[in-house]
């Protein structure tokens, strides 16, 4: 059974997909990812786009099961495409270069304006699931794309209090984020000259990294080269600083936030709505995880466990160290 349907309470919609039950874990001999294994991958590639398999959402839906009554359902309509990073099943992210980096970033732009052609599609979300403690069953470095008929219900609420915000003060609320982070100083994490990356002053997680674009930009196509050049370097930095905090492999969800497409309601969104990468890390101490529970799931009141002005420095000298390494090495 697939369809959407209609909460009431929150006033958005629930995707039902009882298809991806059958998503399978990581076989022990082989990978559905590697080059030439999988039914969609080719023998060959560097970075490469595919349906997913197990999609929530498709461009050809089935009629909804429910056809009436108080409740109301509609058809599972969009999109949802696979990423593949690399060819290479264990490189980490941060062991790719700059340059192969740049291509993937090239490649999530295009499919995110491919998807955005289709005019029943409203938001064109990236991401990426890392690690199993967030709940992935394929190893192989990837991510995802997924094209919703709808905004999803966390999307709007920050395209309201940013409206809201320009509205009142003539100015983008992510922008004026990037200088209060600036100007504080005691979150910051890495910087370039296009992106800046800090733990924000209100963040649930005590690593949640936000990656913000300097100038002001609607979404990831609007990057110049080398915007995304610096976008790449960043990136590769953050999550190599990740994994340096406690020595082991770090779990974490990883999102693309842009604006809406297809959408009249948001024709001007791109005045007050500003291109960023959120990271939702489930670790807060070595093997210690800070649970979204009741008071996050059920609520919507997110508790931090710690201090985001603890935090932040630890990354920071991190990447620093990072940095200096790669100096070296260069010279």
């Amino acid at each position: 059974m697939s369809e959407l349907r209609w909460n009431p309470l929150l006033g958005t919609w629930t995707m039902v997909a009882s298809n991806r039950k059958m998503r399978p874990n990581m076989p022990q001999d082989w990978c559905p990812f590697c080059p030439g294994e999988g039914k969609k991958v080719p023998s060959e590639f560097t970075v490469y786009a595919y349906d997913n398999d197990f999609p929530a959402l498709t461009q050809h839906p089935e009629a909804p099961y429910w056809d009436g009554g108080f409740y109301k359902s509609a058809e599972n309509y969009g999109k949802c495409e696979v990423i593949l990073y690399s060819p290479r099943h264990n490189v980490k992210f941060y062991d790719l270069s700059v340059s192969h980096i740049v291509e993937l970033l090239d490649l999530i732009a295009d499919r995110c304006t491919a998807l955005s052609a289709d005019k029943r599609i409203k938001y064109v979300y990236p991401f990426e699931n890392k690690g199993e403690a967030v709940g992935v069953t394929m190893p192989h470095p990837h991510g995802q794309i997924y094209g919703y008929p709808f905004v999803p219900q966390k999307i709007e609420t920050e395209l309201r209090n940013c409206k809201e915000h320009y509205e009142k003060r003539k100015r983008c609320l992510l922008c004026q984020m990037n200088e209060e982070e600036k100007d504080s100083d005691k979150r910051i994490v890495a910087e370039n000259d296009s992106f800046v990356a800090y733990i924000p002053f209100f963040t649930d997680y005590p690593y949640g990294v936000f990656i913000v674009s300097k100038r002001h930009l609607g979404m990831l196509a609007d990057c110049t080269a080398k915007e995304r050049e610096d976008l790449a370097r960043i990136l590769k930095v953050v999550t190599q600083a990740f994994d340096e905090l406690f020595k082991a492999p770090f779990p974490y969800m990883m999102v693309y936030h842009q604006m809406p497409v297809n959408s009249p309601e948001y024709a001007r969104a791109k005045d007050y709505y500003h291109f960023h990468i959120e990271f939702y890390p489930p670790f807060r101490e070595a093997n210690k995880i800070k649970y979204y529970a009741s008071s996050e799931m059920g609520a919507w009141a997110a508790a931090n466990t710690s201090a985001v002005e603890e935090t932040a420095p630890v990354l920071r000298k991190l990447v620093k160290q990072i940095l200096e390494k790669e100096d070296m090495n260069n010279e």
